[in-house]
């Protein structure tokens, strides 16, 4: 049975999940340094799906949405995720772009299922809007002292919340699943994709030379994408979201560009200059009034209410 209240041990649950999927964004750049993206991808996953497919059951959904969760969230998100950081994109600001995917999930809902619209969702679309384009004005060609964003980083970043968005709409078309098995289970078909992309694109030289001379660094940050943040992420995550209304867990996930901005700039010196500031600042306000604001506002309506009376 779902409690309705944030005991301490759900917090500090809660906050473990944040952190390591905060870092995950500085993590993917250390993994980034001497291996090309799509083949850091595919040994994401290889070490997602083994061996814990050996341990847990597969999914019990249709192969046809299996397939279609791994092509959206699986590979799609994190082909294009890994991609816009190698070619530029600063750790925390690809954090809190990212985040750009609660909009488009709220988007395609409405139009996938008929979901309506709210005044808070549309309101806060266009606030996250303006300061995704304050971002942008501010970091492509940025001048000196704050982090540069390259025009193909930010799209492919862009690319990566809506592929994300729409693994969640296929997650919903799913319905009730274990996240875990799910997670296991989906990372085991996108590994081949990434390493044909990766032949592809990169050449396969590249990639077999990757491979001979992996260093120390990307061994640990694909330990800590696949160990860390995915398998052990998940499965906190998953029983938040079994002992803890949806309502209650979501909207947590609002510190992880916190976390992956703080630590990019503690650990890797990626600073702000003061419009990027405001531009991170403007979309977090969008994203809690795509959260909060329908709250809000029926609160505010009760509270006048109860006064008139």
């Amino acid at each position: 049975m779902s409690q309705t209240q944030l005991s301490p041990r759900h917090i500090l649950t809660a906050l473990v999940v944040i952190v390591l999927w905060g870092m995950n964004f500085v993590v993917i750049k250390v993994g980034l340094k001497g291996m090309p993206p799509l083949l850091l991808g595919a040994l994401r996953f290889v070490f997602v799906a083994f061996p814990a497919i050996f341990f847990l059951a597969r999914p019990k959904v249709e192969l046809k949405w299996l397939i279609a969760y791994a092509a959206t969230i699986s590979f799609a998100q994190f082909a294009f995720l890994f991609s816009a950081i190698a070619v530029g994109m600063p750790a925390g600001l690809a954090s809190l772009v990212l985040q750009a995917q609660a909009f488009f999930t709220v988007g395609l809902s409405a139009l996938v299922f008929g979901d309506k619209l709210r005044t808070s969702n549309v309101l806060g679309m266009l606030l996250a809007s303006v300061g995704l384009a304050l971002l942008g004005s501010a970091s492509i060609g940025v001048q000196a002292n704050a982090s540069h964003v390259s025009l193909a980083g930010f799209v492919l970043t862009l690319c990566a919340a809506l592929s994300w968005a729409c693994g969640n709409i296929i997650s919903k078309k799913m319905g009730q699943v274990g996240i875990l098995n799910l997670v296991a289970w989906s990372a085991l078909l996108p590994i081949i994709p990434f390493v044909i992309m990766s032949c592809l694109i990169d050449g396969s030289d590249v990639v077999m030379n990757s491979l001979r001379n992996i260093n120390l660094n990307s061994i640990l940050a694909i330990l800590y994408l696949s160990g860390a943040a995915s398998l052990i992420g998940y499965t906190l995550w998953g029983k938040l979201l079994t002992t803890l209304p949806t309502h209650v867990v979501a909207p947590m996930t609002l510190l992880v560009p916190v976390v992956g901005l703080s630590s990019a700039w503690i650990l890797l010196g990626e600073a702000l200059n003061h419009i990027q500031i405001a531009g991170a600042l403007v979309v977090m306000a969008g994203l809690l009034l795509n959260v909060f604001g329908y709250k809000i506002s029926i609160w505010f309506r009760e509270m006048i209410a109860s006064n008139k009376t």
